[in-house]
Protein backbone atom coordinates (compact mmCIF):
# COMPACT_ATOMS: atom_id res chain seq x y z
CA UNK A 1 0.00 0.00 0.00
CA UNK A 2 2.38 2.63 1.00
CA UNK A 3 4.51 1.60 -2.31
CA UNK A 4 1.21 2.26 -4.59
CA UNK A 5 1.08 5.91 -2.56
CA UNK A 6 4.90 6.42 -3.43
CA UNK A 7 4.15 5.19 -6.86
CA UNK A 8 1.74 8.07 -7.15
CA UNK A 9 3.22 10.60 -5.58
CA UNK A 10 6.30 10.43 -7.73
CA UNK A 11 4.09 10.25 -10.70
CA UNK A 12 2.52 13.14 -9.46
CA UNK A 13 5.62 15.08 -9.16
CA UNK A 14 6.77 14.06 -12.37
CA UNK A 15 4.12 15.67 -14.75
CA UNK A 16 3.65 18.88 -11.90
CA UNK A 17 7.70 19.53 -12.32
CA UNK A 18 7.39 19.09 -15.64
CA UNK A 19 4.11 21.38 -16.61
CA UNK A 20 5.71 23.99 -14.30
CA UNK A 21 9.17 24.12 -16.44
CA UNK A 22 7.12 24.15 -19.58
CA UNK A 23 4.66 27.32 -17.93
CA UNK A 24 8.67 28.72 -16.99
CA UNK A 25 9.32 28.69 -20.60
CA UNK A 26 6.45 29.87 -21.51
CA UNK A 27 6.04 33.22 -19.88
CA UNK A 28 9.79 33.64 -20.63
CA UNK A 29 8.77 33.80 -24.67
CA UNK A 30 5.98 35.79 -24.03
CA UNK A 31 8.19 38.17 -22.28
CA UNK A 32 9.98 39.10 -25.48
CA UNK A 33 6.90 39.28 -28.54
CA UNK A 34 4.24 41.72 -28.54
CA UNK A 35 0.80 39.82 -27.83
CA UNK A 36 -2.18 39.24 -30.76
CA UNK A 37 -4.47 37.45 -28.39
CA UNK A 38 -4.91 36.30 -24.89
CA UNK A 39 -7.64 33.56 -22.91
CA UNK A 40 -9.90 36.28 -22.76
CA UNK A 41 -9.64 37.56 -26.48
CA UNK A 42 -10.32 33.93 -27.08
CA UNK A 43 -13.15 33.83 -24.80
CA UNK A 44 -15.29 37.23 -25.83
CA UNK A 45 -18.29 36.64 -27.91
CA UNK A 46 -17.72 39.76 -29.78
CA UNK A 47 -15.74 40.41 -32.36
CA UNK A 48 -11.84 41.56 -30.96
CA UNK A 49 -10.54 44.60 -31.94
CA UNK A 50 -6.67 44.67 -30.26
CA UNK A 51 -3.13 46.81 -31.54
CA UNK A 52 -0.05 46.48 -30.08
CA UNK A 53 1.75 49.77 -28.99
CA UNK A 54 5.15 49.39 -27.16
CA UNK A 55 5.17 51.33 -23.50
CA UNK A 56 8.21 53.29 -24.29
CA UNK A 57 6.16 54.99 -27.18
CA UNK A 58 2.91 56.06 -24.28
CA UNK A 59 3.24 59.45 -22.01
CA UNK A 60 3.61 58.84 -18.57
CA UNK A 61 0.48 59.85 -18.27
CA UNK A 62 -0.93 56.83 -19.73
CA UNK A 63 0.23 54.00 -16.96
CA UNK A 64 -0.25 56.26 -14.47
CA UNK A 65 -4.11 56.63 -14.98
CA UNK A 66 -4.15 53.05 -15.08
CA UNK A 67 -1.99 53.04 -11.87
CA UNK A 68 -4.06 55.54 -10.20
CA UNK A 69 -7.36 54.23 -11.03
CA UNK A 70 -6.44 50.62 -10.51
CA UNK A 71 -3.77 49.45 -8.28
CA UNK A 72 -1.85 52.37 -6.54
CA UNK A 73 0.40 50.07 -4.88
CA UNK A 74 1.41 48.29 -8.15
CA UNK A 75 5.31 49.81 -7.68
CA UNK A 76 5.35 48.16 -3.98
CA UNK A 77 3.66 44.58 -4.06
CA UNK A 78 5.21 41.24 -5.66
CA UNK A 79 1.89 40.78 -7.74
CA UNK A 80 -0.38 40.05 -4.59
CA UNK A 81 -1.03 43.21 -2.55
CA UNK A 82 -2.18 41.29 0.94
CA UNK A 83 -2.84 44.82 2.49
CA UNK A 84 -5.47 45.24 -0.16
CA UNK A 85 -6.89 42.09 0.14
CA UNK A 86 -7.52 42.56 4.45
CA UNK A 87 -9.02 46.25 3.36
CA UNK A 88 -11.37 44.93 0.98
CA UNK A 89 -12.47 41.75 3.24
CA UNK A 90 -13.27 44.40 6.16
CA UNK A 91 -14.79 46.77 4.32
CA UNK A 92 -17.97 44.67 2.94
CA UNK A 93 -19.00 41.22 2.75
CA UNK A 94 -19.93 42.25 -0.69
CA UNK A 95 -18.26 39.97 -3.56
CA UNK A 96 -17.73 43.45 -5.74
CA UNK A 97 -15.78 44.90 -2.84
CA UNK A 98 -13.00 42.70 -3.50
CA UNK A 99 -11.87 44.18 -7.15
CA UNK A 100 -9.80 46.33 -5.26
CA UNK A 101 -7.72 43.78 -3.98
CA UNK A 102 -6.93 42.51 -7.63
CA UNK A 103 -3.32 44.08 -8.45
CA UNK A 104 -2.80 45.04 -11.75
CA UNK A 105 -0.38 42.13 -12.34
CA UNK A 106 -2.95 39.51 -11.39
CA UNK A 107 -5.43 41.34 -13.96
CA UNK A 108 -2.71 40.44 -16.15
CA UNK A 109 -2.65 36.99 -15.58
CA UNK A 110 -6.28 36.62 -15.72
CA UNK A 111 -6.85 37.87 -18.94
CA UNK A 112 -3.43 36.05 -20.63
CA UNK A 113 -4.38 32.87 -19.30
CA UNK A 114 -7.65 32.23 -17.33
CA UNK A 115 -11.22 32.86 -17.64
CA UNK A 116 -13.90 35.00 -15.94
CA UNK A 117 -15.64 34.27 -12.71
CA UNK A 118 -14.81 35.12 -9.32
CA UNK A 119 -14.14 30.69 -8.13
CA UNK A 120 -11.67 30.32 -5.53
CA UNK A 121 -10.16 28.38 -7.88
CA UNK A 122 -9.06 30.98 -10.49
CA UNK A 123 -8.31 32.89 -7.81
CA UNK A 124 -5.74 30.38 -6.54
CA UNK A 125 -4.46 30.37 -10.07
CA UNK A 126 -4.23 33.72 -10.83
CA UNK A 127 -2.31 34.68 -7.71
CA UNK A 128 0.73 31.82 -8.57
CA UNK A 129 0.53 33.29 -11.42
CA UNK A 130 0.80 36.70 -10.72
CA UNK A 131 4.13 36.03 -8.35
CA UNK A 132 5.34 33.96 -11.37
CA UNK A 133 4.35 37.00 -13.99
CA UNK A 134 6.56 39.07 -11.02
CA UNK A 135 9.64 36.82 -11.08
CA UNK A 136 9.98 35.84 -15.07
CA UNK A 137 8.73 39.18 -16.78
CA UNK A 138 9.35 42.14 -14.18
CA UNK A 139 6.86 45.31 -13.72
CA UNK A 140 7.61 47.25 -17.05
CA UNK A 141 6.89 44.14 -18.71
CA UNK A 142 3.39 43.39 -16.72
CA UNK A 143 2.46 47.25 -17.18
CA UNK A 144 3.18 46.70 -20.74
CA UNK A 145 1.13 43.66 -21.12
CA UNK A 146 -1.74 44.89 -19.21
CA UNK A 147 -1.88 47.92 -20.97
CA UNK A 148 -2.49 46.06 -24.47
CA UNK A 149 -4.82 43.35 -23.32
CA UNK A 150 -7.17 44.95 -20.84
CA UNK A 151 -10.61 45.39 -22.30
CA UNK A 152 -12.05 49.00 -22.92
CA UNK A 153 -14.66 48.14 -24.51
CA UNK A 154 -16.91 45.37 -26.60
CA UNK A 155 -14.30 43.44 -28.12
CA UNK A 156 -11.99 46.53 -27.64
CA UNK A 157 -8.66 45.39 -26.11
CA UNK A 158 -5.62 47.59 -25.12
CA UNK A 159 -5.16 51.55 -24.73
CA UNK A 160 -4.17 51.59 -28.66
CA UNK A 161 -7.51 50.34 -30.14
CA UNK A 162 -9.41 52.23 -27.04
CA UNK A 163 -8.01 55.29 -28.44
CA UNK A 164 -8.38 54.80 -32.13
CA UNK A 165 -12.28 53.73 -31.46
CA UNK A 166 -12.94 56.66 -28.87
CA UNK A 167 -10.53 59.55 -29.73
CA UNK A 168 -9.60 58.73 -33.61
CA UNK A 169 -5.51 58.77 -32.30
CA UNK A 170 -2.74 56.64 -31.18
CA UNK A 171 -2.60 56.08 -27.69
CA UNK A 172 0.56 58.44 -27.94
CA UNK A 173 -1.50 61.25 -28.52
CA UNK A 174 -3.58 60.53 -25.64
CA UNK A 175 -3.99 63.98 -23.23
CA UNK A 176 -4.30 63.31 -19.32
CA UNK A 177 -7.04 64.01 -19.32
CA UNK A 178 -8.67 61.27 -21.81
CA UNK A 179 -6.54 58.22 -20.46
CA UNK A 180 -8.06 59.02 -17.00
CA UNK A 181 -11.43 58.78 -19.05
CA UNK A 182 -10.17 55.51 -20.50
CA UNK A 183 -8.98 54.21 -16.76
CA UNK A 184 -12.34 54.46 -15.14
CA UNK A 185 -13.76 52.48 -18.45
CA UNK A 186 -12.52 49.73 -15.71
CA UNK A 187 -14.20 47.43 -14.64
CA UNK A 188 -17.05 47.60 -17.03
CA UNK A 189 -16.09 48.45 -20.05
CA UNK A 190 -18.63 47.28 -22.15
CA UNK A 191 -21.10 49.43 -20.22
CA UNK A 192 -19.88 52.64 -20.31
CA UNK A 193 -18.17 54.93 -22.90
CA UNK A 194 -15.40 57.70 -22.15
CA UNK A 195 -17.32 60.13 -24.69
CA UNK A 196 -20.56 60.06 -22.21
CA UNK A 197 -19.75 59.51 -18.95
CA UNK A 198 -22.47 59.31 -16.28
CA UNK A 199 -22.06 62.24 -13.61
CA UNK A 200 -20.43 59.72 -10.64
CA UNK A 201 -17.82 58.47 -13.26
CA UNK A 202 -16.85 62.18 -14.48
CA UNK A 203 -16.32 62.64 -10.63
CA UNK A 204 -14.03 59.73 -11.09
CA UNK A 205 -12.13 60.96 -13.55
CA UNK A 206 -11.55 64.11 -11.82
CA UNK A 207 -10.68 61.64 -8.36
CA UNK A 208 -8.23 59.79 -10.79
CA UNK A 209 -6.39 62.91 -12.18
CA UNK A 210 -5.87 64.01 -8.88
CA UNK A 211 -4.19 60.80 -7.59
CA UNK A 212 -2.02 61.00 -10.47
CA UNK A 213 -1.19 64.36 -9.25
CA UNK A 214 -0.66 63.24 -5.66
CA UNK A 215 1.24 60.00 -6.48
CA UNK A 216 3.60 62.51 -8.75
CA UNK A 217 5.44 62.23 -12.32
CA UNK A 218 8.10 60.34 -11.32
CA UNK A 219 6.03 57.43 -9.56
CA UNK A 220 6.89 55.16 -12.64
CA UNK A 221 9.90 56.55 -13.02
CA UNK A 222 11.78 53.95 -11.83
CA UNK A 223 9.64 51.15 -13.33
CA UNK A 224 9.45 53.19 -16.37
CA UNK A 225 13.40 53.79 -16.89
CA UNK A 226 14.08 49.69 -17.13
Amino acid sequence: MAKGKRGFFDWLWFVVWRFLLLLVLFLLLLRFMPLSTTAFMLQSPYPVTQQWINIDKLPTHVPMAMVASEDQRFPLHFGVDFNAISKALNQSEDGDALRGASTITQQTAKNLLLWPGRSFVRKGLEAGLAVSLEIIWGKKRILEVYLNVAEFGIGIYGVEAASQHYFHKSASGLSTKEAAQLAVLLPSPRKRDPRNLSPYLRQRVVWVERQMQQLGAGYLKPILDN
